[in-house]
Order: C-alpha cells, then sequence, then structure tokens
C-alpha cells in the first residue's frame, strides 16, 4: 500500500517502520511545518492515511482525507467531541474511517475483560469503581482516550455509575479517573472495584509503542477497498 503518516512524532515514525518491514511504501509524512503540504494532488496517490497528529488538527486532517477520497486510520485521541459528526459524514459520503482509543491488541483484550467484569459488579454494590491511566509527559490530553472508552464501557453496563471525573468522583454515580504523567511511560491502565473487604484490579501495561503502531498498520491493511466506519472489534473480531 502507499501510506500517508498524518502527525510524524515518535508514533508517526514508529508506524513507518513497520509499514516499510511490511512492504508498503511512505509517500507522504505531515508534521506541524508541512500541514499545506495535506493536497488532494498529494493524496491522489494514498491507499491509507494514518492520523496520529495533535487533537487540534485531527479533525482537519480527516475532513482533507475525506474531500480526496482517502480512508483514514485514526489514533488521535482528545478531539472526540466532533467523533460523531465524522462518522455521519463518512457515511453520507460513502468514506471510509477507522477509529480506535488504542491500537494494542493487549488494551483491546482489556477492553473485553473490563465490561465483563463490569457487568458482574451490579451483584456487588460494596465495591466502588476507579481508573488510573500513566502516561509519558508529552502526551498532550488527559484522561488518555482508553481511560474514557474504559469508564464508558462501565458506564454503558454497570447500573450505579452514569458519568466519570478527572481527579476527583464528586458523587456517588461518578467514576473518577486519575491521571498521571511521568517521563518514560508508554501507558499503564488500572481498573480498581474497592470494596471495605477488599479490592480487584485489572491492568494493561504497554512495553514499546510497536503494539499500537503494528495495530495501525493491521487496520491500514484491513481497511483498503472497504467503504464505512470500522473499530478493533472489526479487525480482532472480540465481540
Amino acid at each position: 500500500m502507499n501510506i500517508a503518516i498524518l502527525g510524524y512524532g515518535r508514533m508517526g515514525k514508529e508506524i513507518e517502520r513497520i509499514a516499510l518491514e511490511r512492504n508498503h511504501k511512505i509517500l507522504l509524512t505531515i508534521d506541524i511545518g508541512n500541514q499545506a503540504d495535506l493536497t488532494p494532488e498529494n493524496l491522489s496517490s494514498i491507499d491509507v492515511a494514518i492520523d496520529f497528529s495533535i487533537p487540534e488538527s485531527a479533525w482537519s486532517n480527516i475532513m482533507r482525507c475525506f474531500d480526496a477520497n482517502t480512508p483514514v486510520v485514526s489514533g488521535t485521541t482528545g478531539w472526540l467531541d466532533k467523533f460523531d459528526n465524522v462518522i455521519s459524514i463518512c457515511k453520507e459520503k460513502g468514506q471510509t474511517f477507522f477509529y480506535a482509543s488504542n491500537y494494542s491488541l493487549g488494551v483491546n483484550i482489556f477492553f473485553q475483560l473490563n465490561r465483563k467484569l463490569a457487568g458482574m459488579m451490579n451483584s456487588f454494590s460494596d465495591y466502588d469503581i476507579s481508573i488510573e491511566e500513566i502516561h509519558h509527559t508529552q502526551k498532550l490530553d488527559a484522561p488518555s482516550g482508553t481511560a474514557i472508552k474504559l469508564a464508558g464501557d462501565i458506564i454503558s453496563v454497570l447500573d450505579r455509575k452514569t458519568r466519570w471525573e478527572l481527579n476527583k468522583a464528586s458523587e456517588r454515580d461518578s467514576i473518577e479517573i486519575t491521571a498521571i504523567r511521568k517521563e518514560n511511560i508508554t501507558g499503564i491502565h488500572t481498573i480498581t472495584y474497592d470494596s471495605p473487604m477488599d479490592y480487584i484490579e485489572i491492568k494493561h501495561s504497554a512495553k514499546s509503542r510497536k503494539g499500537f503502531a503494528l495495530g495501525a498498520i493491521l487496520a491500514a491493511e484491513f481497511i483498503k477497498d472497504k467503504k464505512g466506519y470500522f473499530t478493533m472489534n472489526d479487525l480482532l473480531q472480540l465481540s
């Protein structure tokens, strides 16, 4: 495939490395210094664009790709207030869009475990729930998109929780998400169910960016020649 990388930071470079290992070609890289190069002409020979840019650029990048009929794989978080609009436009214009808050195979298995455990906990009201996420200091958004999805999945199946709050839980129906930033941490997510008697904890720790980058390339390979909106559940068939 001919690939465009939108956001040429550490994730973008890891995606490039794995794409080349899998015999793909990188024909276009877009970063903060050359955003004007994201044009229909430059996208005309691109099979899939992979966006790991910054929240402020994600919407524009996706819309430019749609205008050029270029499929998009997006892993950028922090812009999801416009997510429903992107999905609507994707469907209305017959475009192709793949989104995941996290492209790691292990994290997506973790998502399934999280939903299963949350459903079981409907019968055990003594347990309160909290989420902690730890990332490197360069991560711009807090909480992480992965933590938001974990909280959203809990809320969807656990009757006593209706919302999440950052670094607090002001009411019983709220899930506290604690966001911590430390040097050289790829990503750690921990969900704790705490009761007066004991606590239950599930955790996912990423060792490197390689798992995320490989997942993004697999997603790009998956959506080539497809139309519509896709997620990691479509790719991995975990549900």
